[in-house]
């Protein structure tokens, strides 16, 4: 077997670029790229790594460490979990910066590889600079925040680690249910250290989303449930972008007379004038949709956490005798709200409910009910008016929304604006609607208008931002000008 003998940063840069994913129908690197904010700790090691190899893999200089993890994460999350970018900082407060994007990716489940400097493994020159001394444990470093904001995490204390760590790392950032940050301290010794490495560790590697299939047994329960519901509401959640399993949903919702409601990260799973969707449902949702929510006495939840805004921290579903049926790739998810959980891919659920309940008859009436206040809440929304002759957010939102052309996206995060947007904003095709509302984390949308333009270049990026969150983060426009 030939072995190469390469530095820890350079093996595991090469390891990155082998991998690959199928997106958009075609086959692309899996890393699209390096946000970079080097100094001690990451120079010597990756920043020598990754000079080399800027076509295969290319390094942007970020102007803030939280900011270009903010943007990864939305990188991820515009490509549907399917394509990754790495952030390398310095070692201290270089690292620390990234710990609230890493939370943030963490609570939306996006892929994001994080490879902060650590200090010396070796300990021979200790303290450095930059380095946290912990009185109790010489082995804990500022790189240990990450470890309850991480899906998977390591620190690289060997070049050989590599050999088990990066396949452990890929599979969390790939992993359907785990999805996650991966944090790998890098301890800047060891990021110069050689080693001996097979060489088919570098093969190129294509990676394929896989779909796990339902049970057959919880899908006949499942489908039992939905037969016999007289009231039955869907709420479409994330899962189901990720999944891509848009069409499929728009035609079981038809097929079976379905309302079907939206999340904030389930918005645009069906376009917004489909005759089966309800509107945005929650704190922030609709009067229509939360009606319909009140009076459901089953609610099938695919792909969604079932969080606080989304149920009214539970009080949003009043009939005592409503039952819930759970589709998620997720144990975790699977148990909320007393749920029978079904445990699989989205799209391949749908289909295999709608294959089951082939020959149950339809009742058309609930959707027809759903519809009827579905197109006077329409109504309502277009006499819409700020008070005293001067415009209102719901104005400018619908004015910007009524400008905007099937190649927009738009971006927000935190304020007021996002309840506004989940009611109010008309999404027409999947992923055209990125609002982070799982961590609501100010800062945020700059920075990841800044990643949803790096993954979807041909798009329009409109970024929705209020004072407080531009004042606190608006580093990323100098770092968009450079790009």
């Amino acid at each position: 077997m030939k072995r190469l003998r390469l530095t820890t940063a350079q093996a595991l840069v090469r390891y990155l670029i082998a991998q690959r994913t199928l997106y958009e129908g075609r086959e692309q690197p899996l890393f699209g790229g390096v946000f970079a904010i080097f100094g001690h700790g990451n120079v010597a090691g990756l920043g020598e790594a990754l000079q080399h190899v800027r076509t295969e893999l290319p390094t942007w200089r970020a102007h803030n460490e939280q900011a270009m993890a903010l943007a990864a994460a939305a990188y991820a999350k515009a490509t549907q979990r399917r394509r990754v970018l790495a952030c390398t900082t310095s070692v201290g407060p270089g690292a620390t910066n990234m710990v609230t994007a890493a939370a943030l990716a963490h609570v939306n489940r996006l892929p994001l590889l994080l490879l902060p400097g650590d200090t010396f493994a070796s300990r021979r020159p200790d303290p450095v600079l930059q380095q946290v001394e912990s009185f109790g444990d010489p082995n804990v470093t500022v790189n240990d925040c990450f470890r309850p904001v991480s899906r998977f995490w390591d620190r690289i204390s060997r070049p050989e680690q590599l050999l088990a760590s990066l396949p452990q790392a890929l599979s969390v950032l790939l992993d359907a249910a785990d999805c996650g940050p991966v944090t790998l301290a890098l301890p800047q010794d060891v990021q110069t250290e050689a080693g001996e490495f097979p060489e088919s560790f570098f093969a190129p590697r294509l990676h394929v989303p896989a779909r796990i299939g339902p049970d057959a047994g919880q899908l006949q329960l499942a489908a039992g449930l939905l037969a016999a519901a007289r009231r039955p509401l869907i709420i479409a959640g994330g899962g189901v972008l990720y999944s891509a399993a848009g069409a499929a949903l728009a035609r079981f919702a038809a097929s079976r007379g379905l309302p079907v409601a939206e999340t904030q990260a389930g918005k645009g799973t069906l376009p917004w004038d489909h005759p089966c969707n309800v509107g945005a449902v929650g704190v922030t949702g609709t009067s229509v949709a939360n009606a319909l929510a009140a009076d459901a006495d089953l609610v099938l939840a695919i792909g969604t956490r079932l969080a606080d805004f989304t149920t009214g921290s539970g009080r949003l579903f009043r009939n005592p005798d409503c039952r819930f049926v759970a589709v998620n790739v997720c144990r975790h998810d699977l148990v909320k709200r007393n749920a029978l959980g079904l445990q699989a891919d989205a799209r391949r659920a749908i289909e295999a409910l709608e294959l089951e309940l082939r020959d149950v008859p339809v009742d058309l009436s609930w959707l027809h009910f759903a519809q009827a206040r579905a197109a006077a809440w329409n109504d309502e929304r277009a006499t819409v008016r700020g008070a005293g002759g001067k415009p209102s957010d719901a104005d400018v939102l619908l004015a910007v929304n009524r400008c905007s052309g099937a190649d927009t996206t738009v971006v927000c995060a935190a304020g007021g604006l996002p309840g506004e947007l989940h009611k109010l904003w008309r999404v027409g095709q999947p992923g055209s609607y990125h609002v982070e509302y799982g961590f609501s984390c100010m800062g945020y949308e700059i920075a990841g208008g800044l990643g949803v333009k790096l993954a979807q270049p041909d798009q329009t990026v409109i970024v929705l931002v209020g004072d407080g969150s531009y004042l606190m983060m608006n580093s990323e426009i100098a770092t968009s000008i450079t790009l």
